[in-house]
């Protein structure tokens, strides 16, 4: 596969995954602000909305990231183990140190949710 064909499904699966993202973002995101009474509509609307992206933003952070981290630390324990099979169990390790990435980010969101 050559490069140029990469970086094009590279781009598709972004593009993808944006629009998925933002026609969840629309189906999803006005039920969470509906239930609002009309006195308060204006102070914590904003509040709300402000709350919610920095909650998705600590999680989405410590997923990407941690994606990023299990695949690079993968590929190189697999390149590991396939010099010195008995060396599984530290690759195995070093994978999970990196999962604990997503567990940061989904706990500093649960924080940022619970001070609503």
């Amino acid at each position: 596969m050559s490069l140029l064909v990469f970086k094009r499904r590279l781009g598709l699966s972004v593009l993808a995954t944006v629009l998925l993202l933002v026609v969840s973002g629309l189906l999803f995101a006005p039920p969470v602000f509906a239930a609002e009474t009309a006195v308060q509509e204006t102070v914590s609307d904003a509040k709300y909305m402000w709350v919610c992206i920095g909650a998705a933003v600590a999680f989405s952070a410590g997923a990407i990231s941690a994606g990023m981290a299990i695949s690079r630390v993968g590929t190189a324990a697999m390149g590991a183990l396939s010099e010195r099979p008995e060396i599984g169990s530290q690759a195995l390790i070093f994978i999970a140190l990196a999962e604990g990435l997503v567990v940061f980010g989904f706990i500093t969101a649960l924080m940022i949710l619970g001070k609503i």
